[in-house]
């Protein structure tokens, strides 16, 4: 995982919009970044839910959320009007920014192995630097648990 205090990775990604973001872009701001494995699957739609249920208390707070991972720009449009998700999904079909924020690991499913998205999740401060890190993250009760560690935080 990334080192708390150090500033994390810039990157340069498309959004669900097709429009270029980069961490410069973030700055000012609180910002959560998660990564999931594939947009509209069981757990990543769960984690993408409950956040979205409590976003209008990361709102409230300045915070910025943005969630990661391999699928297309098109992918994540499908998937945010499906369940009205009201923060930026970022595309690396590279995995170079998944790699670089130390999200990309090797997994094991019926025996065999292959590299693939951990739920990894980052709190970064108004400067960009990592303030908390989620090596481990349970779908259905993150956003509860980032919402109570920013509200220590900020």
């Amino acid at each position: 995982m990334l080192d708390i205090g150090k500033t994390a990775p810039d990157f340069s990604l498309l959004d669900e919009k097709g429009q270029n973001k980069t961490l410069k872009d973030f700055t000012g701001n609180w910002t959560v970044v998660y990564f999931y494995p594939k947009d509209d699957t069981p757990g990543c739609t769960k984690e993408a839910c409950t956040i979205t249920e409590v976003y209008e208390e990361f709102s409230k707070l300045g915070v910025v959320v943005v969630g990661v991972s391999k699928d297309s720009p098109a992918s994540h449009k499908k998937f945010k009007d499906k369940y009205s998700i009201p923060f930026i999904l970022l595309s690396d079909e590279s995995t170079e920014m998944i790699q670089a924020y130390e999200a990309w690991s090797e997994k094991s499913m019926f025996g065999k192995k292959y590299m693939g998205i951990s739920r990894v999740s980052y709190i970064l401060d108004p400067e960009g630097k990592v303030v908390k890190v989620y090596p481990k993250v349970s779908p259905d009760k993150h956003a509860l648990e980032l919402l109570k560690d920013l509200q220590d935080l900020i």
